[in-house]
């Protein structure tokens, strides 16, 4: 079950699940997730800018809330892998419509402010 991060009760199913994915990596760890499960490096490799630190806490905090799962190998050296739960794909397939509107509108078309400046700076990882 999802944790709360914030004091008070949600307002909305918005609000909750706002909860589960607010941070600047979250999404772009469940599109990378998305493709195949991947170990820590990869997830690295696939969301650029973001640090060691900030990948470890957004990845724990995901499979707290049951979106992410953490499989850990029995070998030597250790290796750890990341996929998503049916939560989690149940959680990419809620936010699919939300990509395709972002490259409609984004992306494809006019900014919705401005110059845009903050439009592409997510772009690394996948189609979303």
């Amino acid at each position: 079950m999802a944790t709360s991060r914030r004091p008070g009760a949600h307002h909305c199913g918005i609000d909750a699940a706002m909860d589960v994915i607010g941070g600047r990596w979250k999404v772009l760890v469940l599109w990378a997730l998305n493709e195949k499960p991947s170990r820590f490096g990869e997830l690295r490799r696939l969301i650029p800018g973001v640090t060691e630190k900030v990948l470890t806490s957004q990845l724990r905090e995901l499979e707290e809330d049951g979106i992410v799962h953490r499989h850990v190998y029995d070998q030597v050296p250790p290796r750890v892998e990341y996929s998503l739960t049916p939560r989690g794909v149940s959680l990419n397939d809620a936010l699919a419509p939300l990509g395709a509107w972002g490259r409609q509108h984004l992306l494809d078309g006019e900014p919705l402010t401005g110059t845009g400046a903050r439009v592409g700076a997510h772009r690394a990882v996948g189609n979303g």
